[in-house]
């Protein structure tokens, strides 16, 4: 999977476009992404991301970094042995890219918030 394109409120991913948060995993792309409080990442929400056994997941908190991750969420993902990276999303799509471009074995999850 490829972003081709990050703008507040709008992603493209393999030249498909998307206007709701998105969990892209190695071979689909989650367009149904809702948190049970929006703008609070709680482990909750993690199920399905956490079941798919990550490597890496990379959380993008929003285009102005509103979304918070609290410290149970994190530690959560972190005892689960997954490499955690968080950021506003304009960064974290910067950042998959980047490791999906490095042909890592890796399987790489991206949590992404595309708004506020």
């Amino acid at each position: 999977m490829h972003i081709d394109d990050y703008s507040f409120g709008r992603i493209v991913i393999d030249k498909k476009t998307y206007t709701s948060d998105v969990i892209i995993y190695p071979d689909r792309v989650d367009s149904s992404w809702w948190r049970k409080e929006g703008h609070y990442l709680q482990t909750v929400d993690l199920g399905n991301i956490i079941s798919s056994k990550p490597d890496v997941l990379i959380i993008g908190t929003g285009h102005d970094g509103v979304m918070r991750v609290p410290d149970d969420t994190l530690s959560l993902i972190k005892s689960k042995g997954i490499e955690v990276h968080i950021g506003m999303t304009g960064r974290a799509v910067e950042l998959y890219n980047q490791m999906q471009a490095g042909k890592s074995e890796k399987v790489i999850i991206a949590a992404l918030h595309l708004t506020c």
